[in-house]
């Protein structure tokens, strides 16, 4: 009988340990790498910002060029172009809390509709640099144009690899591979697409409003 004791007692406290260990398993790797990359992003981004700043208190005088004076309309198509960036940071949460609750189908579609607001983000970009090429102003245009379109052209590379990022994960849940228990993957691209989107709120703000 006093043997039998111990055994008892560490049966059922196994399941205990169990679920004490699952609860403290911390973040997966997924979502630490992300961490870690959005982290190293924000310092790439940082100094990019540093340099815009510096350009631009360097010609005061002549920021933006007289040439270029009322091009950048804030009120035009890149304001439609924010809202979409924007409305797809909320479509991409839901998508996140859809599979938490194990909404597989709500998942998919939000996912969807995040890719394709991100696609016609892309898409107006495209147009908003045709009409000021049309305009005369290119990456060669003295420090104005240059700094504008590395601005905006590196956050535009951002925001192509966070679409191809949700092409993928779009894929994998309509092959069934995510669930209420497993989805960190989802979580890590939900996490790389609010960052891109608060760049872009950023640098709207600096180069249309400031």
């Amino acid at each position: 009988m006093t043997a039998e004791a111990p055994a008892i007692t560490a049966g059922h406290g196994a399941p205990h340990a169990a679920a004490s260990g699952h609860a403290q398993r911390g973040i997966s790797n997924p979502i630490l790498g992300m961490i870690l990359f959005i982290t190293s992003e924000v310092m790439f981004f940082s100094g990019l910002f540093a340099a815009y700043f510096a350009t631009r208190a360097a010609n005061a005088n002549d920021w933006p060029p007289r040439v270029f004076e009322g091009i950048l309309d804030p009120l035009g198509l890149i304001m439609i172009a924010t809202i979409i960036l924007v409305a797809s940071s909320f479509t991409c949460q839901f998508a996140v809390w859809s599979i938490r609750r194990g909404d597989r189908r709500g998942f998919i579609r939000n996912t969807a509709i995040t890719f394709i607001l991100g696609v016609i983000f892309l898409g107006m970009q495209a147009i908003d640099y045709a009409i000021l090429f049309g305009e005369g102003m290119t990456l060669g245009s003295g420090p104005f144009g240059t700094t504008y379109f590395t601005l905006t052209g590196f956050h535009g590379a951002h925001v192509f690899g966070g679409v191809l990022m949700l092409g993928v994960i779009l894929y994998r849940g309509m092959a069934g591979q995510f669930s209420a228990r497993h989805h960190d993957a989802v979580e890590a691209v939900s996490l790389y697409w609010h960052f891109v989107d608060v760049v872009w709120i950023l640098l709207f703000s600096i180069l249309y409003l400031l």
